[in-house]
């Protein structure tokens, strides 16, 4: 499985000939210009310009499964659970979604743009402790060392953050106790490699 970050919360999956969006950046997004590339499944947490560019995961004739809001969903073998959580953005009440599912037995949290605050024992109770956990540091959300907080404390086996910039990252990784971590330019991991791993923090650049 090959993890691709494309900035924002933007991420390309990728399982042989399988691709997974994650909240894709539309052209109508002022802060990020989206990339183009096929998907079989692209998924929006939040109806927002910068999470739900769902033709950026469109070429030529291929064409993705679109999915926007909570519910189960299986395409392709793979098994997706989308789990409502309400939060806000520019001071607007949204709904989020946190998505989970598994790809070559691997499970995968994305949270999307998560408010600590209506974060409960139920929605901890359906996520449970993922191989991979996708975070948030988005400004004015969600402090670096809460987000880094609540990801710990759902005893993923890796920890990805996004929606970053220079400050939210730098303050991220004071909270994890490991500064010193360099960006790669994408992930490629099997089930095997995250047996023996505890929170590990991966940081990809975009």
């Amino acid at each position: 499985m090959i993890i691709t970050y494309l900035g924002k919360e933007f991420f390309k999956i990728q399982k042989g000939d399988l691709v997974v969006a994650f909240n894709p950046v539309s052209k109508e997004s002022k802060d990020c210009k989206g990339n183009r590339f096929g998907s079989d499944i692209s998924l929006s947490t939040i109806n927002h310009p910068d999470y739900n560019g769902f033709e950026m995961t469109s070429h030529g004739e291929s064409v993705p499964f679109e999915i926007n809001g909570p519910g189960d969903y299986e395409i392709k073998d793979i098994f997706i659970k989308g789990i409502l959580i309400e939060t806000e953005l520019d001071k607007k009440k949204y709904i989020n979604t946190v998505y989970t599912l598994s790809i070559e037995n691997i499970s995968i949290c994305f949270l999307g743009l998560i408010n600590q605050s209506k974060f409960n024992t139920e929605l901890r109770g359906e996520i449970g402790s993922p191989d991979i956990l996708f975070v948030s540091l988005k400004d004015g959300l969600i402090s670096p060392s809460d987000s880094y907080k609540l990801a710990v404390s759902l005893e993923p086996k890796i920890i990805i953050p996004m929606d970053y910039d220079d400050k939210s990252l730098k303050d991220f990784l004071k909270e994890s106790g490991k500064e010193k971590i360099s960006p790669i330019e994408k992930l490629t991991i099997k089930a095997k490699d995250v047996a023996d791993k505890e929170g590990e923090v991966i940081i990809l650049s975009c």
